[in-house]
């Protein structure tokens, strides 16, 4: 079967019965005859294709099996026929008209299936006599050719909502059609001139550049930057093309730019690539980590992720661009993930004193799911290919046509349809140069039309070839054709290929990414997708499939996500068929998703990952995809989903013995439970069930529930035991061989030493973790490090120090796009600048902080910023304000958490006092006295007891004040 875009005709005589009644039967034969006859010749002339009679009525196709690019025009024109040679006959006639897909039997290739066949139907039914519908698909193919009026919604019979219907009145003045090309550039001379002057500005200046191009599809992007790149000498240039897809390819255009320039191809071994890698990049932790990013090397689950790769991608472009200008393109970025937009971001921001230019083709799309895009950025600069104006679409036009001759009524129609798209251009004038300008063919309305003209006046193997590469993608392999051909042999392909290369449906890639193969890319990707729609879906399915076996045997690893996405199409294509994808095709599929939904998760692409993981588990499923989707749910920070599924995972887990999953099934649930619910007892219990049930080996799961563990019992202020199952969890890291879970737990040792202000006692764990992290080569290690040395320096009063360690932190935070420790880490800067007099800073740090924080939902830090900015407004005098942060703050704690349920009533506190309701405010400060009265956590009795001292002397109780201050001497020394 094959799908093509085709108008469907019905044409009905009206009235036919009392045409018959009282006739000699030979004359109404007669007659009738004449008049199927008349039609016949009608449709015919017309290109179109009879396709049945019944009775007195008629259908018609135009576009089977044959498509032309006016099929529509030519369908109105038929019927306007049609109505003219039953007036002669002295009798009536309604015609309906619609276009659209349909499927065609390679069995009976003028039998049509599909909408548009019910619409036409139904629009003749509902025509009156002597009229013509045309449906919307149909009017609009045709503006512009026919004279309509609109016939309102209609409700026709078998549709549930109105249809769009159109009175065809009369064909306007039509025009011959044209004959073949490469085309020239054209009409983008300002803009090239920018370019050239970015990038001279940018090897001037020794500062990264941006400049994106915005343009609709056909526009002239790509040829742009070629002809800008063709003129550029003494520069590295790099490019890579945002796929499609979308699904486990975050990284695809920067996986491209790095095996260009490392030399590598999808097949080589991995033990080559990864030598070429380290060779070119020099360095073997910036080699490991664009590694995984370009799949190079093995994912390990958890191991590195995007700000890792981020900085790996910097320290990469700041070394080529040391040696000479860089150039970076990439293409099609629309279709980027959010990671990949974020790694050019970090590109702009964080390359320093080196001539780099980023070059960004982007369709407007862009703007829909980046408003922001380049905004913001000092080194920016955006432009927007419009059309080309009439002059240079004219120019265009007549150097494509050179000395073929064609009318200048043909060329007028030409540019006005093309309107100033260079492609369209460049298509409408090729198709014409191929059909001749003999006035038979029209000038496409619409370029997918016109497309699907080209592709069906290919010779059937030309066309077979091309239709199989569009299964594959943009880019595709001779080899992948011929496994997919096994009706030709390679001789044979090559010529169908050198035919499509001749006749420029394709051009031959210079570099193929799988060594030994021959590369092919669709000169554009409407031409691939117009290929790909002609495909049936059953054909479609098998093609990939048999697609993904072949990348199996020459690419499986290198190309794991695109071998995924392929197996995927085919499943859903067949469910969509059958109802269901065949058993051993769906396990196949489900394994391959597994994989890349792993590497995804790896590199913190979490949205794909969780797309992968799940589609694999709805195909085939396992407890552990179930429980790799719910992980990437959590760093989505979807925490009721998290919280549904791992509980329901757990118990499963459990049920089926399966303890290494159920254990961290467990560390998970309490994680969310905490955070979400704030129950931490519960999230206590939870932790400690995943402690009973985990393996004695699993050291890694052993670390996550221990380090929940501690966690949690520090947020209930219970510092020993926390301490204790810490260093358990240091322990568990060293023996799993993590570094950079043993980073971790030092940090949250050194945390509770400082809690109980033993702050040399936490010194040396910070040294260490700091150690660690820089060996690690981790940014969110380093960052998590740095955050804790300023936080020691602040406590000790270090405020100059804390600060740049702060700050530090504060940026490296910003390269992993962590937005919850950006928000922490703006807290504790804000809490700088006010303990420093900068009352200013620390207002706009906090709310920062706030900002950051709402939408998580993440209780233990959310109240702390809220109260923090309470007590700075009420110290400005802004009490209202005051009192609104100081009651978010409140209702915003958990019950559980000793130490903030302490200093939120603190807070609120102080804000009563200054409202003159002392006996409210006294009331909190007890409750905030008994809540910390046996608390572990010493350095909260600075937060609590020298407030209540201080609301106390004002209120002329120096006694009760020195009492106070007594208990405070006792319990904290240093505080005397």
């Amino acid at each position: 079967m094959e799908r093509k875009l085709a108008t469907v005709l019905f044409a009905d005589l009206v009235s036919s019965t009392e045409f018959v009644a009282g006739q000699d039967p030979e004359v109404t034969r007669r007659r009738v005859t004449t008049f199927f006859d008349g039609v016949s010749r009608c449709i015919e002339t017309h290109g179109g294709t009879v396709e049945k009679f019944a009775g007195d009525a008629v259908m018609a196709a135009f576009g089977i099996p044959l498509a032309h690019e006016d099929d529509a025009e030519r369908a109105v024109r038929a019927g306007l026929g049609i109505l003219d040679l039953v007036n002669e006959l002295g009798l009536q006639a309604r015609v309906g008209i619609e276009a659209g897909e349909v499927v065609v039997d390679e069995t009976d290739s003028t039998f049509a299936t599909g909408e548009a066949v019910n619409v036409a139907a139904r629009l003749q039914q509902a025509a009156a006599p002597g009229e013509i519908l045309v449906g919307d698909a149909a009017f609009r193919l045709t503006q512009g050719y026919i004279e309509v009026e609109d016939a309102g919604p209609l409700e026709l019979r078998g549709f549930r909502n109105p249809i769009a219907a159109y009175r065809a009145l009369a064909a306007l003045d039509g025009q011959p059609a044209l004959p073949k090309i490469s085309a020239p550039f054209v009409g983008r001379e300002s803009e090239l001139d920018l370019l050239e002057n970015t990038l001279a500005r940018t090897i001037r200046d020794r500062r990264p550049q941006v400049f994106t191009v915005y343009g609709e599809p056909g526009v002239g992007k790509s040829r742009l930057i070629r002809e800008f790149l063709a003129g550029v000498e003494g520069t590295t240039i790099l490019s890579g093309r945002a796929l499609p897809y979308g699904e486990g390819v975050t990284y695809w255009p920067l996986a491209e730019m790095v095996k260009s320039a490392a030399g590598i191809t999808d097949d080589d071994p991995m033990e080559t690539a990864k030598q070429k890698l380290i060779e070119c990049c020099g360095d073997e932790a910036i080699a490991e980590l664009l590694g995984l990013a370009s799949g190079v090397m093995e994912a390990v689950e958890g191991e590195r992720g995007q700000p890792e790769i981020a900085w790996a991608a910097r320290e990469f472009a700041d070394e080529l661009a040391d040696v000479q200008p860089l150039i970076m393109v990439f293409e099609d970025i629309h279709w980027a993930e959010e990671p990949l937009l974020e790694l050019i971001d970090h590109l702009a921001q964080w390359v320093r004193e080196r001539a780099l230019l980023i070059l960004c083709l982007a369709r407007p799309e862009l703007l829909d799911v980046r408003p922001g895009w380049g905004g913001g950025r000092v080194r920016s600069t955006a432009i927007e290919l419009e059309p080309l104006g009439r002059a240079d679409s004219e120019a265009l036009a007549g150097a494509l046509l050179e000395e073929h001759q064609v009318s200048e009524h043909v060329r007028s129609r030409l540019l006005d349809k093309a309107e100033g798209n260079p492609l369209f251009v460049e298509e409408t004038v090729r198709m014409l140069l191929e059909e001749g300008a003999d006035g038979d063919d029209r000038i496409p309305d619409s370029l997918q039309a016109m497309i699907g003209a080209r592709i069906d006046r290919l010779p059937a193997g030309a066309k077979i070839v091309l239709q199989r590469g569009s299964v594959i993608g943009r880019t595709f392999w001779a080899g992948a054709i011929d496994h997919l051909s096994p009706e030709y042999d390679s001789a044979e392909l090559e010529d169908m290929l050198d035919d499509l290369l001749l006749r420029d449906f394709l051009t031959r890639e210079e570099r193929s990414t799988i060594s030994g193969e021959s590369a092919y890319r669709f000169k554009h990707v409407l031409i691939r997708e117009v290929a790909y729609s002609g495909l049936s879906k059953s054909g479609r399915a098998e093609y990939h499939t048999r697609f993904a076996e072949w990348l199996r045997e020459r690419a499986d690893k290198e190309l794991l996500e695109i071998r995924a996405y392929h197996l995927d199409q085919a499943c859903a294509l067949y469910a969509e068929l059958d109802g269901h994808a065949p058993e051993e095709l769906a396990r196949t599929a489900a394994k391959a998703l597994e994989a890349a939904g792993k590497r995804a998760l790896s590199l913190e692409s979490n949205q794909s990952a969780r797309k992968l993981l799940l589609r694999a588990a709805e195909l085939e499923p396992t407890l552990q995809r179930r429980f790799l989707a719910a992980r990437a749910a959590s760093q989505l920070g979807d925490l009721p989903v998290v919280r549904d599924e791992v509980s329901v995972i757990a118990e499963e887990a459990a049920a089926a013995g399966a303890r290494d999953l159920q254990s961290r099934a467990l560390t998970a649930l309490s994680e969310t439970v905490a955070s979400l619910d704030g129950e931490l007892g519960r999230a206590a219990e939870l932790a400690d069930e995943a402690l009973e049930v985990v393996e004695a080996d699993d050291h890694e799961g052993r670390f996550s529930a221990l380090d929940r563990r501690a966690r949690v019992a520090r947020w209930m202020g219970r510092l020993a035991e926390a301490e204790e199952f810490e260093q358990q969890a240091l322990e568990a890291a060293q023996a799993a061989g993590r570094k950079d879970y043993e980073a971790r737990a030092a940090l949250q040792l050194a945390g509770i030493h400082i809690g109980r202000m033993e702050e040399k006692k936490a010194e040396p764990l910070i040294d260490r973790a700091l150690e660690l992290a820089e060996h690690s080569g981790s940014i969110v290690a380093r960052a998590s490090a740095a955050q804790s040395k300023g936080t020691l320096l602040r406590v000790r009063g270090d405020y100059e120090q804390a600060e740049g360690w702060l700050t530090k932190a504060l940026d490296l935070y910003r390269e992993a796009a962590s937005v919850s420790e950006i928000a922490w880490t703006s807290r504790q800067l804000g809490i700088v600048a006010w303990e420093t007099g900068n009352a200013a800073r620390a207002e706009k740090l906090l709310r920062e902080s706030i900002r950051l924080l709402a939408p998580m939902r993440e209780r233990g830090t959310l109240c702390e910023s809220q109260r923090y900015l309470a007590q700075l407004l009420l110290q400005q005098g802004r009490l209202d304000e005051a009192e609104t942060y100081a009651l978010a703050a409140r209702e915003t704690v958990s019950p559980e958490d000793i130490v903030s349920r302490a200093t939120t009533r603190v807070a609120l506190a102080q804000v009563r006092a200054a409202q003159g309701r002392e006996e409210e405010a006294e009331t909190l400060f007890k409750e905030a006295i008994e809540i910390v009265g046996g608390a572990e956590h010493c350095r909260i009795l600075l937060d609590v007891l020298p407030p209540y001292a201080e609301f106390l002397r004002a209120l002329d109780r120096e006694a009760d004040a020195r009492a106070l201050e007594a208990r405070l001497a006792e319990r904290v020394p240093t505080a005397a």
